[in-house]
């Protein structure tokens, strides 16, 4: 698992100075009405974060829990167009870091145990697919070259 911890490390290291750029005033701009700002991308960000926290957690402890979330509900619910840029990217950070230290001390039995979203998924395949969605959503949000993303 430490591929994948560091893996995520140096995404945080890469993209943390570039999130740091940005404004609040262009960050909270809604390309349409029913499009989310770049604030509220950050804010879907942590939402995804928190819950592979907890994906990552439970697994290790219960047979395939279900961990499911509604991402507009949660975008709409945390209000993250009100929020602070500032205090979204330091929570977006520290949020990483924290899943950087739980893979880190995970064993590779434990990233084998399941959690169910949609479907079963090892800890290990969801971990990879958060790298991979974390970096298209910090692609768009930073206005760098479309990364492909399709769980």
């Amino acid at each position: 698992m430490q591929k994948t911890a560091s893996e995520l490390v140096a995404i945080i290291n890469e993209y943390l100075p570039e999130l740091n750029k940005l404004n609040e005033e262009g960050s909270s701009v809604k390309p349409l009405p029913h499009k989310w700002s770049k604030k509220e991308i950050i804010g879907h960000l942590i939402d995804s974060a928190q819950n592979n926290i907890r994906r990552f957690i439970v697994a290790q402890y219960e047979e395939n829990p279900g961990i499911r979330y509604r991402q507009d509900d949660w975008v709409r619910i945390n209000n993250y167009q009100s929020c602070s840029l500032t205090d979204l990217i330091d929570l977006w950070h520290l949020l990483n870091k924290q899943i950087v230290s739980i893979l880190s001390n995970s064993s590779e039995e434990v990233m084998q145990r399941t959690c169910q979203t949609d479907i079963s998924h090892t800890i290990d395949w969801l971990a990879q697919d958060y790298i991979k969605h974390t970096k298209h959503h910090l692609h768009q949000v930073l206005g760098l070259s479309p990364i492909a993303y399709s769980a």
